[in-house]
């Protein structure tokens, strides 16, 4: 099975399109369509990754199993926030800058409280 069929098939799973998924992983509309014939790059395919909430390895076919990123898991906004990566917000990847604002935020905030 290609990258493309299992992203299919996994956005399938989860009731979306592939023009909404790439819209939640802050692509252009038809950019998935695009992996029908040649790879994607691994920025891209890790934003497709976070929005259908399943690993990289998963999507490129290392491993047949489904890791999925557990909707209720809590989750360490100081890490999210100071590692590389994808952060999105309202379906918008959030900018390097904005996360380090944001953290700055909650770190203030916190220090605020004790």
């Amino acid at each position: 099975m290609t990258t493309f069929e299992r992203i299919n098939n996994m956005a399938k799973k989860r009731g979306i399109s592939l023009r909404m998924l790439a819209k939640n992983a802050g692509l252009g509309e038809t950019t998935i369509y695009g992996w029908k014939r040649r790879t994607p790059d691994s920025a891209k395919l890790e934003s497709v990754a976070n929005a259908l909430g399943v690993s990289v390895d998963y999507l490129l076919g290392k491993e047949e199993k489904i890791t999925t990123i557990k909707k209720n898991e809590p989750v360490d906004l100081d890490k999210v926030l100071s590692e590389e990566g994808m952060a999105m917000f309202d379906g918008k990847p959030l900018s390097e800058e904005y996360k380090k604002a944001l953290l700055a935020m909650l770190r203030a905030n916190r220090n605020s409280g004790e």
